[in-house]
């Protein structure tokens, strides 16, 4: 599987969180790792994820940016990284 970083900005709501993580379920991606922290000035949050794939991530981001309450979607690095199960 390819890993991909993910760098995701949204306006923060109780649900937003389960929504991504429900897009990137559905589409077929594995979540590697992910971290998110909230911006102060703003009512927004920051969202960094690894996700693993065989798919393209651009099918991913694409999906995500519709979502919403997403502000931006940016594909930080793309690797070719393989993951053996």
């Amino acid at each position: 599987m390819n890993q991909h970083q993910l760098s995701i900005e949204a306006r923060f709501r109780p649900e937003i969180l389960e929504r991504i993580l429900r897009v990137v379920r559905h589409r077929g991606f594995q979540v590697c790792s992910m971290n998110m922290a909230s911006i102060t000035s703003a009512d927004s949050i920051n969202i960094e994820m690894t996700v693993a794939s065989q798919r393209s991530v651009d099918l991913l981001s694409s999906q995500l940016s519709k979502l919403m309450d997403v502000a931006c979607v940016q594909i930080q690095q793309q690797t070719t990284q393989q993951i053996r199960a």
